[in-house]
C-alpha cells in the first residue's frame, strides 16, 4: 500500500544487515521508513531489503508528497484535480493501487531517460576511446621499448608521404626541399625530374635516403659519447647513471641511461633512451592538447542540434579530423627532434669566455656556475664561493670652492 503525505523528502535509513537485539525482534523487526520514492526502483528495493534480512522479521512504509519531483514532474496536476473532485482534505491519507501503479510508472520513464543519456555519453566516449588505444598503444611501445623503431619509421614514411603529396600537387619542388631540411635536417637525393613527374617510386626513395641518413646520424652520436662515458667510468666507477642532454636548437632533453648498459651495447643504449624520452615526451604534449580540443568540440557539437543536425555524427567527423592533425603534427616534431638532436656540447673556453664578459664591475665578487659539456654524472652543482672583501669606505665628499684636502690652501 501507498500513503500519500505532504512531507519533505527524507530517507531514514540504517546500515546494512543490521543485527538486531532480541527485543526489536520481539517489538517486530527492523521498520523501513521512506518519505519518498527514489527516482529508480532499484533503490526503492535495496531500501526495502534492508528490513527483514537474514530470516529476521521487519516491514517498510513509503510516503510519497504530491510536492516531490516525482510527483510534480508527472501526473501532479491529475492527481490533484481528482482529489478535489472526491473531497479529499490537505494532509489526509490517500491509499489507492491506482496511485501506486502511477509512480512506478513514473520511475520507468526516468529511468528511460537516463538510460538514453549514458547511452549517448557511452557513444560520445567510445569515439575517445578508440582514439585512447591508438595513442596509448605508441605510449606502452616507447614506454617499454617494445616495436619502438618500428613506430618511428611508421612516422617517417608517412611524413614522407604526406610531404610528397602535398607538395607534388603544388609542383614545388624547392618548397619540398625546404621542408626535408626544416623536419628532417637533410636534403633528399631525388631530383626535381622525378619529383614531379613520379615516374619513380618517389615516397620510397625518400624515406631510404632520410632512414640512412638518421642511422648515420646516430653513429655519430654514439662515436661521440662513448670516449667521454667510457672516462666517466674509468674516473669514477661508483657512478652508475649519467644523464646526456640532447637539443635540436629550440627544445632540450636530457635523457638518463645506464653507463655499464650504454658501454656494454656501445652506445646503441643512448640511442634507444633518447628516442624512449622524445617519443614520450612528444606524445604525452599533444595529446593532453588533443583531450582539451575533443572537450571544447563536444560542446560546440551540441550546438549542432539546434541546426536540426545529429550532434554525435558531427563530433565524430570533427573528431576524426582533429585526431588526423593531431598525428601529422606529432610525427612532424617528433621526427624534428630525432633527426635534428644532437648532444649539447659547449666548448669550455667559450664558457669561460663568456663567464668573464658577465662578470660583474666588482673583481671581488666571482662566480663559479656548473658546467655542461657533453655527457656529465648529473652531481649536485658546485656551491657559488665568495672570497673575503674589505668593506669600501668612501670619503667625504669636497664641494666647490671648498680648501683642497691636501693642504695646499688652494680652493677647487
Amino acid at each position: 500500500m501507498l500513503a500519500v503525505l505532504p512531507l519533505q523528502p527524507t530517507w531514514l535509513v540504517g546500515g546494512t544487515d543490521i543485527k538486531l537485539s532480541q527485543e526489536v525482534l520481539d517489538s517486530g523487526g527492523l521498520a523501513i521508513i521512506g518519505t519518498e520514492r527514489h527516482e529508480s526502483r532499484r533503490v526503492d528495493r535495496q531500501l526495502r531489503g534492508r528490513a527483514g534480512r537474514q530470516g529476521d522479521p521487519g516491514s517498510s512504509q513509503f510516503f510519497v508528497s504530491l510536492e516531490d519531483d516525482l510527483m510534480r514532474l508527472f501526473n501532479s496536476d491529475k492527481v490533484v484535480k481528482m482529489m478535489d473532485r472526491f473531497g479529499y482534505e490537505e494532509g489526509e491519507v490517500i491509499q489507492h493501487s491506482m496511485l501506486t501503479k502511477s509512480i512506478e510508472r513514473n520511475q520507468k520513464k526516468v529511468e528511460q531517460n537516463h538510460f538514453g543519456m549514458r547511452k549517448r555519453l557511452l557513444e560520445y566516449d567510445d569515439v575517445m576511446n578508440k582514439q585512447r588505444e591508438a595513442v596509448y598503444s605508441k605510449r606502452r611501445h616507447a614506454l617499454y621499448g617494445e616495436r619502438l623503431s618500428v613506430d618511428i619509421n611508421n612516422a617517417l614514411y608517412d611524413w614522407c608521404d604526406e610531404a610528397v603529396a602535398v607538395y607534388q600537387d603544388q609542383n614545388d619542388y624547392e618548397g619540398f626541399k625546404l621542408e626535408c631540411l626544416r623536419v628532417l635536417a637533410n636534403e633528399p637525393t631525388i631530383t626535381e625530374e622525378e619529383f614531379i613527374n613520379g615516374k619513380r617510386d618517389t615516397v620510397q626513395l625518400v624515406f631510404d635516403h632520410m632512414l640512412n641518413h638518421y642511422r648515420q646520424k646516430n653513429t655519430f652520436i654514439k662515436d661521440q659519447a662513448l670516449p667521454i662515458l667510457s672516462g666517466i667510468r674509468r674516473d669514477k666507477s661508483e657512478v652508475k647513471n649519467v644523464y646526456v642532454p640532447f637539443t635540436d636548437g629550440i627544445k632540450g632533453l636530457r635523457v638518463i641511461v645506464d653507463l655499464d648498459k650504454t658501454i656494454e651495447t656501445e652506445g646503441e643504449h643512448l640511442i634507444d633512451s633518447f628516442e624512449r624520452m622524445t617519443v614520450l615526451s612528444s606524445i604525452d604534449e599533444h595529446w593532453k592538447e588533443h583531450l582539451r580540443e575533443l572537450d571544447d568540440l563536444k560542446q560546440a557539437a551540441n550546438n549542432a542540434s539546434l541546426e536540426q543536425k545529429d550532434p554525435l555524427l558531427i563530433y565524430k567527423l570533427e573528431s576524426f579530423n582533429l585526431f588526423k592533425e593531431m598525428v601529422s603534427t606529432l610525427n612532424s616534431e617528433m621526427l624534428s627532434l630525432l633527426f635534428r638532436g644532437f648532444i649539447e656540447n659547449q666548448d669550455p673556453g667559450q664558457v669561460n669566455e663568456a663567464q668573464r664578459q658577465r662578470r660583474p664591475a666588482d673583481e671581488g665578487l666571482q662566480t663559479s656556475r656548473p658546467q655542461e659539456v657533453g655527457p656529465t654524472t648529473g652531481s649536485a652543482p658546485q656551491q657559488v664561493t665568495r672570497e673575503n672583501t674589505q668593506p669600501v669606505r668612501v670619503e667625504k665628499k669636497v664641494g666647490r670652492n671648498e680648501p683642497c684636502p691636501c693642504g695646499s690652501g688652494k680652493k677647487i
